[in-house]
């Protein structure tokens, strides 16, 4: 790249001959020779001027002005490490807790039996003994309690330290089924319950031996309506029988008779006849039938 200095006027030693301008009177030369000094102190200048930008950085960095964090985000994160400690703390009691023998099952309480003893119950969840509280939940209780098939449902309620509450919801009883010398309960599922020798002994209607079997329709419709019926009229049947599954027909302990029809309207059907049994006893007036086959409409004859 070409120089773009000028050209410097030096004084020169020795004057050439002819080379002096007439009538000028001057004893100097013009000189076109490049200043090495002149480029050797530019270099020099430049690379003080370089070394004075580096240390001015320096400088300008070691005096930056640092500010203070906000306030806000310091309680935010003052905010973060106390849940995060007591998440910790919460988490490591409930570890405890779930783990801890202190409150290992000791005592199990049992309610709502009627068909079996609560010494029954209490036999088939023995293996629960020992075990923490915290750990016990309703279906293994559930589980368990499976061979009892008189038991539908069961729950649980947990007193700390040591005792485990059960409330067992029993399946009811609805008829009975004769089967040779005894006379077997059943629900409405057709769920066996238990046995007696004694009739009487069992305030449940029995169901005749052409609707015996459970798993006929006859025997769903009959069970469907004596399972709609409160307990305190249900036990007022001595036998329930159908020709079929629309045609249903109960007998009073009395001899008084029932007639029923199909199973609809069996909540309606129930309060009817619920509310003819309750009417004062006229003995001017002789029934023998009670009528609830149109609900809206129940009489009697």
């Amino acid at each position: 790249m070409a120089s773009t200095r000028k050209p410097t006027y030096r004084p020169g030693t020795e004057p050439r001959p002819g080379s002096s301008r007439p009538g000028s009177g001057s004893d100097h030369v013009i000189s076109a020779q490049r200043s090495l000094e002149t480029e050797g102190n530019s270099v020099t200048a430049a690379g003080t001027s370089a070394t004075g930008t580096s240390a001015a950085s320096t400088a300008s960095s070691d005096n930056v002005i640092v500010f203070p964090e906000p306030k806000r985000r310091r309680q935010r994160r003052l905010v973060m490490w106390t849940l995060s400690i007591v998440a910790a703390v919460v988490a490591a009691l409930i570890a405890g807790a779930v783990f801890s023998p202190a409150l290992a099952v000791r005592t199990i309480t049992v309610d709502g039996t009627t068909l079996l003893t609560p010494e029954a119950v209490q036999k088939a969840l023995s293996g629960l003994e020992g075990k923490p509280l915290p750990q016990v939940g309703e279906q293994e209780i559930n589980e368990l309690l499976k061979p009892l098939v008189q038991v539908r449902s069961a729950t649980i309620e947990a007193r700390p330290p040591s005792e485990l509450l059960v409330h067992v919801n029993e399946r009811v009883p609805v008829a009975l089924l004769k089967q040779g010398d005894a006379y077997v309960m059943v629900d409405v599922d057709g769920v066996q319950l238990g046995a007696t020798k004694d009739q009487s002994a069992v305030a449940l209607p029995l169901i005749d031996a052409g609707a015996g079997a459970t798993n006929t329709e006859l025997f769903k419709a009959i069970a469907a309506v004596l399972d709609t019926l409160p307990a305190d009229v249900r036990a007022k049947m001595s036998t329930a029988s159908a020709a079929s599954p629309d045609a249903v027909e109960l007998k009073l302990v009395d001899g008084k008779t029932v007639v029923w029809g199909n199973a609809e309207d069996r909540e309606l059907k129930a309060k009817a006849l619920e509310a003819l049994l309750k009417m004062p006893v006229d003995p001017k007036v002789q029934v023998s039938v009670y009528d609830v086959s149109v609900p809206r409409h129940p009489f009697t004859k």
